[in-house]
């Protein structure tokens, strides 16, 4: 009966018409639940009196009399001024768009002032401002909220007091009363009451504790859920003999290979192995910064599948990483006996025909692909692995499609935009992981300079130096085109300019995502082999082939790219054996907190490091292409912020659901009622 009530309209509220409801819904507001959660983004505290003499200082918070009223201009433009005073001074208030408060505040009323002010027309004059009569001023400490055209605080408040008045009373706690013992959390309605109108800062903290960590809770009980759930749907399978060493097939690899193995890719092969040889699917995350060779123990996994008498998939991105993988892995496994593969949407159905029946015949050992890979006629006759390159870029949903080809296969995602640890407990949290954390030796260390775009000048001038000694380079922009109505440089324009004006002298091809595939392959190719000298782009380079001899990145208005995106496409020099370059380029008048986010790219090589600075400087949902993937929509809990928190509820969840998987224990029934509420898994992105 109660979820009845706070599934109930808005407008069930005094106050909350047609159009306030209207207004709400663009804030995904549309129930009395969404407006209880529609938690503030700051808090002011009232508590302290700043006169109006101390405009200057700090923003005004006093109690003043109403003292004159006036107005100026005319018809439409017609606007209020009242005057008020307190002991200190004299001011104005210029009421823009709010003639309603002449009846509301007449000569003579007292009212309690919040507002910014400063000194304009001869007199302390403010447009930004409350004004609150004494008897309706309650609490020291008041929301703030966001807000949408047509929405005020004061509706909000006046909303949302009506609704906790209404409904909290009757909220029932979803922590476990072990939990909120413990950690002497506030209660449920406690707790949504003091976090929307705290009668203290000390009651507003233990708001915010309690609601940060009941958020991170079931977030940490779906992760726990699903990977119980892939423990408990391999029942049955018998667990392989545990080896401590490298397989018969990974060695023969290896010892065709002119180098040795980093201690990382060690490490990271024999942690897969382990998992491959368990009665449970592997599910695990490979991390490695650009470069670190983890495409190469991918194939070493894949041999492991195929020697227990399996198939392997790699999927990728794009067509042209996975055609790249696919060559790669003939080249190397297909001396081995390995029989190769690769399909994309793009293959001719002659072809394609041919290759199904081989693959759903089990004549093909392991394939390479796009997201083709799990298309509806696409059948696998024994499907042990599937990896999937540069992960982010996959939906949830894909994923599910590929991994529904075999009889619970394993799972290896790889990742080259490093993962913060905090960001891995809550997006990976059901997954082990390994780190690939060092480098193949011989690689040198990119230098990165950032440079003023008046003084790009002499970043051509580098650039042409390495041309001439036989280097190539690329040049990225973040438009395609149309680029000088938001006075920024785009790629087809500027591929033009640099043909023409800057480099004249050395081929250059221009490479964007509206290029059709077959020529992206062909640009790309040529790239590679060293015909096309520089590659104009945009940020669709950030995933792509390797070029040994690219010396040069040169990144223009470098500030519109996220730290992990310019990470990565630094990543695409610095392949061969010759020092390399990256430059970013920024704005003339770029602001201090700009300068500060490219200094984190000029201080550090580390992509590790970068993921964490960039997951302060932005937060979790705009991480390089996490918001398009939808992996976190939290609404009050920051995964970095509240790391304690996040590890601590990630434990409880973990030890509620071992003891008690299917949620049937009194002490746990709470949680079982409240998850058959939530979305299901996939749609949290998880």
């Amino acid at each position: 009966m109660f979820l009845r009530e706070l599934s109930s309209p808005v407008t069930v509220l005094k106050g909350a018409g047609a159009l306030a409801a209207s207004n709400l819904a663009r804030l995904g507001i549309t129930n009395l639940s969404a407006l209880l959660c529609h938690y503030p983004r700051d808090w002011e505290d009232r508590s302290r009196t700043v006169p109006l003499k101390d405009w200057e200082t700090s923003q005004v918070c006093t109690e003043v009399q109403i003292v004159a009223k006036d107005w100026f201009g005319y018809g439409r433009m017609k606007t209020l001024k009242i005057y008020v005073e307190d002991e200190s001074a004299r001011a104005c208030l210029v009421c823009f768009n709010r003639p309603f408060l002449e009846r509301q505040f007449p000569v003579g009323m007292r009212a309690r002032l919040f507002g910014q002010f400063s000194y304009r027309y001869g007199e302390i004059q403010s447009s930004s401002f409350e004004l609150e009569s004494i008897e309706s001023f309650q609490g020291s400490i008041l929301p703030v909220y966001p807000l949408t055209a047509g929405l005020t605080q004061g509706l909000l408040r006046k909303l949302i007091r009506q609704a906790i008045s209404l409904y909290t009373p009757k909220l029932e706690d979803e922590l476990p009363p072990s939990v909120i013992n413990r950690d002497g959390l506030l209660g449920k309605s406690d707790a949504v009451r003091a976090i929307h109108f705290p009668a203290s800062q000390e009651e507003l903290d233990g708001a915010r504790k309690a609601l940060i960590y009941e958020e991170l809770f079931y977030l940490e009980v779906m992760v726990a859920q699903r990977s119980l759930q892939r423990k408990t749907n391999s029942h049955g399978l018998r667990a392989a003999p545990q080896s401590e060493d490298l397989s018969s097939l990974q060695k023969r690899l290896l010892e065709r290979l002119p180098f040795a193995l980093t201690p990382g890719q060690r490490s990271a092969i024999l942690e897969i192995n382990r998992d491959m040889d368990s009665p449970f699917p592997m599910a695990r995350l490979l991390q490695g910064d650009v470069g670190s060779g983890k495409t190469l123990v991918s194939f070493l996994a894949a041999l492991k599948a195929v020697e227990a008498g399996g198939q392997a998939a790699l999927m990728a991105p794009t067509e042209l990483l996975a055609r790249q993988h696919a060559e790669n892995a003939a080249r190397l496994l297909e001396p081995l006996g390995i029989r190769i593969a690769f399909l994309t949407g793009n293959l001719k159905n002659s072809g394609r025909a041919n290759l199904l029946k081989a693959l759903s015949s089990g004549e093909i050992d392991m394939i390479a692909g796009t997201h083709a890979l799990f298309s509806r006629d696409v059948e696998y006759k024994n499907l042990r692995l599937v990896t999937v390159d540069e992960q982010h870029r996959f939906g949830v949903l894909q994923r599910q499609a590929i991994m529904a080809k075999g009889r619970l296969p394993s799972l290896l995602m790889m990742s080259a935009t490093p993962i913060p640890r905090s960001l891995a407990l809550t997006v990976f949290g059901d997954l082990d992981v390994s780190v690939i954390a060092d480098l193949p030796p011989g690689r040198k260390a990119i230098k990165t300079h950032l440079a003023k775009e008046s003084n790009e000048g002499k970043v051509y001038d580098f650039v042409r130096r390495e041309l001439a000694a036989g280097h190539q380079a690329y040049f990225v922009y973040p438009l395609i085109e149309g680029g000088d109505v938001n006075e920024l440089k785009d790629a087809v324009s500027m591929a033009d300019t640099l043909a023409k004006e800057v480099f004249p002298d050395f081929p250059l091809a221009l490479l964007h995502s509206r290029v059709d595939d077959e020529e992206k392959r062909k640009t790309m190719e040529a790239f590679r082999r060293g015909e096309i000298k520089i590659l104009a782009a945009t940020s669709v380079v950030e995933v792509g082939v390797d070029v040994l001899n690219a010396t040069c990145m040169v990144i223009e208005h470098a500030e519109r790219f996220g730290l992990s995106a310019l990470h990565q496409l630094r990543g695409r020099v610095g392949r061969g054996e010759d020092q390399s370059y990256c430059f970013l380029v920024y704005s003339d008048n770029l602001n201090e907190d700009g300068k500060k986010r490219l200094k984190v790219m000029l201080e550090n090589s580390s992509g590790f490091v970068i993921a964490e600075e960039d997951l302060k400087l932005r937060g979790p949902g705009q991480i390089a292409g996490v918001e398009q993937s939808g992996y976190l929509r939290l609404s009050i809990a920051d995964p970095v912020r509240d790391a304690e928190a996040l590890a601590r509820a990630r434990s409880d969840a973990f030890e509620i659901l071992e003891l008690d998987p299917t949620l049937e224990k009194p002490q746990n029934r709470r949680i079982a009622e409240i998850l058959e509420r939530c979305p299901p898994f996939s749609d949290v992105g998880l």
